[in-house]
């Protein structure tokens, strides 16, 4: 009987202390299938650009993601990015992603790069606003000087 009450106990802890991860895995299947397709990041725009540079993604400077083709397949939440710069001084880099879109409105994206998504422990958040046909933004907030600045990607349908 004690043996007992004690399982009945143990287990009511574990389900009282149920986790509240930012990265939540309860998809938004609508949003996601709106995003279905091939985009271009048309913009990237942030408080006083003139005066600092922002590495996104941990990639490469803001400027070089501008004309950047990005493809997102919502059935199996994989995808493609692809910066592809005249540019000398940005790189040429393509990579396989995974993506999601959880019911609070974040877009959870991993850089998979060679590796299997399940290698790559992390990844980055972002909010998803201003969705429609044609496009959508994803908006990442960065710590500058000790102050909350957002970074906004702006996405074309192509």
């Amino acid at each position: 009987m004690k043996k007992t009450i004690f399982i009945l106990l143990l287990l009511t802890a574990f389900i009282s202390c149920k986790s509240t991860s930012t990265v939540n895995t309860k998809l938004d299947n609508k949003t996601e299938r709106m995003l279905k397709g091939d985009w271009t990041l048309t913009s990237v725009n942030y408080p006083n650009s003139e005066y600092f540079q922002v590495n996104s993604f941990n990639i490469e400077d803001s400027k070089c993601f501008v004309n950047s083709n990005w493809s997102f397949v919502s059935n199996n939440n994989k995808g493609e990015m692809s910066l592809n710069n005249a540019s000398s001084a940005c790189k040429n880099f393509s990579s396989p992603l995974t993506w999601y879109i959880n019911e609070e409105g974040n877009f959870i994206l991993k850089i998979i790069n060679d590796y299997k998504a399940k290698e790559v422990n992390n990844g980055f958040i972002l909010a998803v606003n201003n969705v429609s046909e044609s496009s959508f933004e994803l908006v990442d907030t960065i710590n500058v000087a000790g102050q909350t600045k957002n970074i906004t990607y702006t996405f074309q349908r192509k």
